[in-house]
């Protein structure tokens, strides 16, 4: 849902949560009289501390609901207490203890927070992090919509929690944030894909984020980031929400929209045969000399081997404020794998005429923390 900017304050907070309480009680009346359904599964919980922050790798497979809060930091705001009170707040709130849950249990919530490049900027010009996304085209994006300082990604199996986690951390920072704008999404039914391997089916239809770095070789070599030591352990997000043309893709045949994809809708499985899980053969050819997977098929054009580039670790959203479509976030160790990927894609990719990108920004996940080194210690000290 996008927000329009405003200041966060302990107000907004009793409102918000005030307002979830009040849905809460409206809930259980309406239930009255009715049998009890059974209660469903407790999520395992996901320790916040470690190498690697939450909400990345773990848990597997992603939670179903997520909550992206972009915002700035105000101009003599230092960074680094900052940081270390979210990730405190993120402890209490992940392990239940933090009274701002209002008594809600935390699940499998996670807290995912990354700075923008301005930010980084000021710790080393060089860093991992401190580039801007260039501007592509088929965008559509209003000013407040573009970059900013800080992002928190929150992630929980249970949909209620992400407002009110997003007030807590919104009052612990107080005014020394300023919300640019913010996102709910949430993720389809997972399907397996074959070799213990599970992905979601996007707002098109089609199963997503089939490809990317699942063993640990590949995230060593392409998701985490290896050095300097104070990004150590960090890894670079690209936010991108897009309005997506449904009618137009709907009135497509099943084999326009699998050929705009380059894989068989129901399954998966690359046009090329094989499996889902198996990548597409680029070279294969019919009788009379045509590709199976067709010049401007998605797949082909977002092929780590043909663009030269790393895999990324992609999750696709769906939404439907302000307009349906998903919010995509990808995460890798070298910006240059998200935009030398869609640079190759703008030229002729089938599936970006049926998109329009609303709002866009990049991050340095911090890395992980603990204790004794408290969430952006390593970078600001």
């Amino acid at each position: 849902m996008h927000r329009a900017d405003h200041h966060p304050s302990r107000r907004r907070f009793l409102n918000v949560t005030g307002a979830v309480v009040a849905a809460g009680c409206t809930s259980d009346s309406a239930q009255s009289g009715r049998h009890a359904l059974a209660p469903a599964a407790t999520p395992t919980p996901v320790a916040a501390m470690g190498r690697y922050q939450a909400g990345i790798m773990l848990p597997q497979p992603a939670q179903g609901n997520l909550l992206a809060v972009v915002a700035d930091l105000c101009a003599t705001v230092a960074p680094g207490p900052l940081l270390a009170e979210l990730g405190q707040a993120i402890r209490t709130l992940t392990t239940g203890t933090d009274p701002r849950l209002l008594g809600l249990p935390p699940g499998d919530l996670t807290v995912t927070v990354g700075v923008g490049p301005r930010l980084v900027r000021t710790a080393g010009a060089s860093l991992p992090g401190a580039t801007d996304l260039p501007r592509f085209s088929r965008e559509r994006i209003a000013p407040r919509a573009r970059g900013g300082d800080l992002l928190m990604q929150i992630c929980a199996s249970d949909a209620l929690l992400l407002p009110v986690v997003a007030a807590a951390l919104l009052d612990q920072a107080g005014d020394r944030i300023r919300e640019r704008w913010r996102q709910s999404a949430r993720r389809g039914t997972n399907v397996s894909v074959g070799n213990g391997l599970t992905a979601p089916r996007n707002p098109l239809g089609f199963i997503d984020g089939i490809v990317g770095p699942h063993t640990t070789a590949e995230q060593q070599r392409d998701l985490w980031l290896a050095g300097p030591p104070t990004v150590a352990g960090g890894t670079l997000a690209v936010l991108r929400r897009m309005e997506l043309d449904l009618p137009r893709f709907a009135a497509l045949s099943v084999a326009e929209q699998e050929a705009v994809f380059g894989r068989r809708r129901a399954s998966g499985v690359p046009l090329s045969g094989g499996t889902a899980a198996s990548g597409p053969e680029l070279g294969a050819k019919t009788p009379d000399g045509r590709y199976l997977v067709p010049a401007d098929a998605h797949v082909r054009r977002a092929h780590a081997t043909v663009v030269g580039v790393g895999l990324m670790l992609r999750r696709s959203y769906g939404t439907d404020e302000p307009a349906p479509g998903l919010l995509f976030i990808s995460f890798q160790n070298d910006l240059r794998t998200f935009t030398a990927t869609l640079t190759h894609m703008d030229t002729s990719d089938a599936l970006l005429p049926f998109t329009t990108t609303t709002a866009s920004a990049t991050f340095l996940i911090l890395p992980g923390f603990d204790r004794q080194h408290p969430l952006g210690s390593q970078l600001f000290g």
